[in-house]
């Protein structure tokens, strides 16, 4: 393979490596193209971004995709002009690529990697270095392959698998050893998984119920409390709940190895619930003319039947509109107060001028704060170390926790309680959503068992270790703010552990709020406000069966990255991942076992080329146990493929059906083929229960598999016996076709008809606009006082999220009015009257026009072409009349 490249492309040194990884022959040919690469400056703006978006993302390893970076980066770093202009303010980045180059496998064998200078970029030749990549390989990859008894860096933890990149790493003596030693006695060293003992939805007259126990590993697992004022989209459900439900079903299944003893038998409690207090929920009910209370219990029956569709196992999915939530709070708070963790100072609010209001946290945690956080932090993501780290740089502040709200837990103290009119509403003093939300995870477990002291006041000989899953945006409520409370509170609660940050768009309570890496919707992106992109109800709607929109949501769970969902997508990975290859591996193993072993396990006597499949199947089972302790729940998923990969292959190159017809020894080896077909289709049941929970039983159901074996080893085990009597294949996966892709894709287009399902409104439109108003003016004059007073950003910052929801809310309500009530819709107007119409759509076609010219946001322009559209409509309806 010949390159042609030029002096100063970095590129070039990935190519050399990726040819040395695979073996090829590279002559590398050095030519001269103008504007190849280009001027560096005119990509500074855009280079500075990716650069900062690399300072949040690097681990702890070292992968492919490190080694490319570092090649692009070379020429930056080590150019000092470049390197402060370009590369300013991101520390990680300089530490990461010292730390690569220190590294032998970074160098050439003879250390020659030569670097020339041109243009005052560094440009690069490349000389030798084959021989020190290939070692590179070899010291980092799965079992140990060096020679001489080398020993990999301690950086170079893993060598993330880049399919058709690295060669597969030869199988060793050992390891064929170890494989058969496990297949003929591992099974007898397998414990009995204890059952749990409860449904994973709990009524309220189950008594028994799960709580921590001495001497076991008690793991508490929560999912950040989704907000209640709307239906939750995939973005949200794959960002906390459909995430958490992954980690709490592979914690609850026993997982039997000395490599991983830390997840062994772990008693697991999972719990949720709907966040009901604050503005947004006030907002919404002003919206479909509902109390407060009525949209809390109209959409957290929604958010339950989704999760429940969806099969998310939490034990308690609760509320916090509930008097466990307000004692719970309460309580904490007269704690706080009382041990002088409060202040009261003077601060105008809307309609409540000068009125000592609030209570904040001072700064005196901060010192136990910062010992808590650098002792538990190595558990947390690497975005969320990262947040809370740049809350804490600068010290912490005083934050309000209270507000003039009528929807809240009122605050116990006196002179807190005076009313005040809002909106038409009596108002009281109440905590801020921010104070109170986190509680709910207490009073929740409160709602499933009196005795939650248990769980999050634990006692010493029971200790629980808390894992928490979240969106970006709510990691400082739960590293920062919520355990100062309760560091604060000094009673022993159980503190977070294990943080898990996903980085997928969330929608705070009174804006949308997107970050560099979510998940996108069809290249667009989800958004709650304007109702785009797919939604439960609407996913439940499709006919794709739940196990399927679980499998493509982790498939592209975004992790590092952003990630999109896409239609055609989703019906590719369903079609070619699970009907063709995972679903083809387990039909074909068992159809074959039915027909042609009266549906029982075969007689098994495996060989080394047996084995040797066994060895590969081993790597993926330890690399998914490992990417589940880690969370990266989108590795685990593919290390599954894998295996059915793996099964595939096997089966397509031994060719049982035609070794059928051969002698004595042929059908011998048939035989072991296919159980160990049978058996690899139990493990990938076991290993696909935390994420497709229905089809798993359904392979269980299938393979006529026993509960007492679903259990996860490190080492590949003879599941199924000879003799095992199999149930009844069927098909496990349906194609999705390409007719129904291109329905669902016109179907859900980017607009949603409603985010807001049997949407009722009491209230006329007029009245709706008129209310909006008043908050719009009321909100935008505490805008205005606050600013002009110079209290901080982070106490002003809020309120004008507030008044944007509202200044949005008010030109949707405008618009609707206008189509419903106004003469632009032509109400006035006879229906006869075309010529009218016509003029009525040409000038409302401009207007569309112009604004979409002039660059305002589409939450400006939408509303009109909403009134064009239904101008459009009544112009149909006349010509119609006419003919």
């Amino acid at each position: 393979m010949k390159l042609y490249t030029n002096e100063g492309n970095p590129a070039s040194l990935k190519i050399v490596i990726a040819a040395s990884y695979v073996g090829e022959k590279l002559e590398l040919n050095l030519v001269s193209v103008d504007g190849l690469f280009g001027e560096y400056s005119a990509h500074l703006d855009q280079l500075q971004k990716l650069v900062s978006f690399l300072c949040s993302v690097f681990q702890d390893r070292v992968s492919v995709a490190d080694i490319a970076v570092w090649c692009t980066l070379y020429s930056v770093v080590t150019e000092p002009k470049l390197r402060q202009s370009w590369l300013a303010d991101t520390a990680n980045i300089l530490s990461w690529f010292t730390c690569l180059q220190a590294l032998e496998h970074f160098q050439s064998t003879d250390g020659s990697v030569t670097y020339c200078q041109q243009s005052a970029v560094s440009a690069i030749k490349v000389k030798a270095g084959v021989a020190a990549h290939k070692q590179f390989l070899a010291a980092t990859w799965l079992p140990s392959n060096t020679a001489g008894g080398e020993k990999a860096h301690p950086k170079l933890m893993t060598l993330t698998s880049v399919a058709g990149l690295a060669k597969e790493v030869p199988v060793t003596e050992a390891e064929l050893e170890a494989a058969r030693e496990a297949w003929q006695h591992g099974a007898t060293r397998r414990p009995t998984p204890k059952p749990r003992t409860h449904p994973v939805y709990v009524c309220t007259s189950i008594t028994c119920k799960v709580l921590p126990r001495a001497g076991e590993h008690n793991v508490l697992i929560t999912s950040a409390l989704p907000y209640v004022n709307n239906v939750p989209h995939l973005g949200n459900i794959i960002g906390c709940v459909l995430s958490a439900d992954v980690f709490a079903r592979s914690a609850q299944i026993p997982w039997h190895t000395l490599m991983f003893s830390r997840l062994s038998n772990n008693n697991t409690l999972f719990i949720c619930g709907t966040d009901e207090y604050g503005t947004a929920t006030e907002t919404k009910a002003l919206e479909e003319g509902l109390s407060p209370q009525e949209i809390c219990d109209k959409y957290f029956k929604i958010h339950d039947s989704i999760y429940k569709w969806f099969n998310i196992s939490f034990d308690y999915f609760g509320r916090t509109t509930t008097p466990e939530q307000t004692r719970i709070c309460q309580d904490l708070f007269l704690r706080l107060h009382e041990r002088g963790f409060t202040l009261t100072e003077s601060m105008e609010q809307l309609l409540c001028e000068n009125c000592k209001r609030q209570n904040t946290l001072i700064i005196n945690i901060e010192p136990v704060l910062q010992t808590w956080v650098e002792s538990v932090c190595n558990g947390w993501s690497n975005n969320a170390r990262l947040i809370t780290r740049s809350w804490l740089k600068d010290g912490l502040k005083p934050r309000c926790i209270t507000r003039d709200l009528k929807w809240g837990i009122p605050v116990p103290l006196e002179g807190y309680t005076d009313k005040v009119q809002y909106l038409h509403w009596h108002q009281s003093i109440v905590f801020y959503v921010w104070f109170d939300a986190p509680i709910g995870y207490l009073s929740i477990t409160a709602c499933y068992t009196d005795q939650w002291r248990l769980w999050w006041q634990p006692a010493q000989q029971s200790p629980v270790s808390l894992y928490q899953f979240m969106a970006k945006d709510n990691v400082p409520f739960h590293s920062v703010m919520f355990p100062s409370c309760l560091l604060g509170a000094d009673q022993g609660h159980t503190l977070l552990e294990h943080l898990m940050a996903t980085v997928v768009y969330e929608a705070g309570p009174h804006l949308d709020v997107f970050f560099s890496e979510y998940l996108n919707y069809e290249d667009g992106k989800f958004s709650k406000s304007r109702g785009v992109g797919v939604f439960g109800t609407d996913a439940r709607d499709t006919g794709i069966p739940s196990d399927v929109w679980r499998f493509y949501l982790l498939y592209v769970r975004p992790e590092s990255q952003d990630s999109n969902f896409s239609w055609v997508d989703l019906a590719t990975k369903n079609n070619s991942e699970l009907l063709n290859n995972l679903g083809n591996f387990v039909n074909r193993a068992l159809m074959f076992a039915e027909k042609n072993f009266d549906g029982v396990v075969p007689e098994m006597s495996p060989d080394d080329s047996d084995l040797r499949l066994l060895v590969l199947v081993s790597r993926e089972v330890k690399g998914y146990i490992d990417a589940l302790q880690r969370a990266r729940l989108r590795d685990g998923i593919r290390h599954i493929l894998s295996i059915s990969r793996h099964g595939n292959q096997y089966m397509q190159g031994t060719q049982p059906w035609v070794l059928l017809k051969g002698s004595e020894s042929d059908r011998l080896k048939a035989g072991t083929v296919i159980g160990i077909c049978c058996n690899l289709s139990c493990l990938l049941a076991i290993l696909l229960s935390p994420y497709m929970p229905a089809s798993a039983k359904t392979m269980q159901e299938q393979l006529g598999a026993p509960d007492d074996i679903f259990l996860i080893s490190g080492e590949v085990t003879r599941l199924l016996p000879p003799g095992h009597k199999l149930g009844k294949p069927s098909p496990l996966f349906s194609k999705i076709e390409p007719a129904l892709v291109d329905k669902l894709k016109l179907e859900f287009s980017g607009r949603q008809k409603s985010a807001s399902p049997n949407k009722t409104s009491v209230s006329s439109g007029t009245e709706v606009v008129t209310k909006l108003e008043e908050a719009v003016a009321q909100q935008g004059e505490l805008v205005r006082k606050l600013k002009s007073s110079g209290v901080a950003k982070s106490e002003w910052q809020p309120h004008v999220a507030t008044l944007l929801e509202l200044k949005k809310q008010l030109v949707a309500a405008q618009a609707v009015n206008k189509a419903t009530n106004g003469p632009s819709v032509l109400t006035d107007v006879n229906i006869g009257d075309v010529a009218t119409l016509e003029s009525e759509v040409a000038k409302q076609g401009e207007l569309v026009r112009k604004l979409k010219s002039s660059g305002v946001p589409k939450s400006e322009w939408q509303p009109q072409v909403t009134i064009l559209l239904h101008l459009k409509q009544k112009l149909a309806t006349a010509q119609a009349s006419k003919k």
